[in-house]
């Protein structure tokens, strides 16, 4: 990477930008219903603070990605979620379909590639293991907290590997 590579910040989107409250209940009980879980993404409301988080980047220089654990089948949704949202627009990694890993080991090896033609200034996660695996791995993180973590995103995230 050299000095003058852009500087960029990551962040996620589920719990960082987007409520996906109103959808748990589909994953909540034994029989999960990841179809329907993911085909109302489009209808998260969008967390104040994380939005102003972001916009608030852009505004001191850096360059957005985004970095989620949603599958790549809800691409078309998610971008046009974030341009309904009035977010910049920036490149958008997703997790492969098939791809069931923790997101603390998506995330980590997603950060790796972007450091190799970008300066990461920090990534903006509401998963408190994604946040320590990323400072582990040398990245500045911050945890996003302005919504309580729910514990069927925390184990679709960490053990289920699906968003």
């Amino acid at each position: 990477m050299r000095g003058n590579s852009p500087r960029v910040a990551v962040f996620d989107i589920d719990g960082v930008l987007a409520d996906v409250r109103h959808r748990l209940h589909h994953i909540e009980s034994g029989r999960r219903d990841w179809d329907g879980f993911f085909a109302s993404v489009s209808e998260d409301p969008a967390l104040a603070d994380g939005c102003q988080a972001a916009l608030q980047a852009v505004a001191s220089g850096l360059t957005l990605i985004y970095l989620t654990g949603r599958p790549e089948r809800c691409r078309l949704d998610t971008l046009q979620w974030l341009s309904e949202q009035g977010l910049p627009e920036g490149e958008l990694i997703m997790r492969r379909d098939a791809d069931r890993r923790p997101a603390r080991v998506l995330k980590v090896e997603a950060l790796r590639r972007i450091a190799s033609h970008a300066q990461v200034a920090y990534l903006v996660d509401d998963d408190a293991e994604v946040v320590s695996a990323a400072a582990d791995a040398g990245f500045a993180a911050r945890l996003a907290d302005w919504v309580p973590r729910q514990e069927p995103l925390t184990q679709a995230q960490e053990t289920l590997g699906r968003s």
